[in-house]
């Protein structure tokens, strides 16, 4: 590969994009992400909370080569390390905080598709539960010596 088509920022370049990388990261996982803005109506103030999960890794790679010592009938060879990594962040709402002059309440966010989920997934195990139960009561054939 030539120096021209090697886009991989290396040095300070590179420290500068991982530390801005990690910056935008962990401004999506704040505290103000997990409670949103809150909304003034009338004498209720209603603030919107979510669920905020994160994930990240890295890694990175090591060179190796051949040396004349190892074969001296070819010159020294040899190749580079790399790196890389990925995160990802997911929210979803979960409930919101009612404040009014009754009191304060917490009014859980249901998601119907997790609910359906869940029942699709119970039923599928239930119905092959059955029909192993009904297909496996087979009497063993006698053995005769």
């Amino acid at each position: 590969m030539t120096d021209e088509m090697n886009t991989t920022p290396t040095g300070e370049a590179g420290l500068e994009l991982f530390q801005n990388t990690m910056e935008e990261f962990l401004a999506a996982a704040d505290v103000r992400v997990v409670y949103g803005e809150p909304i003034q109506h009338e004498d209720t103030l209603i603030i919107p909370t979510a669920e905020v999960l994160c994930g990240m890794g890295f890694g990175v790679g090591s060179g190796s080569g051949t040396s004349a010592e190892q074969n001296p009938e070819k010159p020294s060879q040899g190749s580079g390390i790399g790196g890389g990594g990925g995160g990802r962040v997911l929210s979803r709402p979960v409930a919101v905080v009612v404040a009014s002059p009754e009191g304060v309440r917490v009014e859980p966010v249901v998601d119907i598709t997790k609910i359906a989920l869940a029942g699709l997934t119970a039923l599928g195990f239930m119905v092959g539960m059955m029909f192993r139960m009904s297909s496996g009561r087979r009497a063993l054939p006698e053995i005769e010596e």
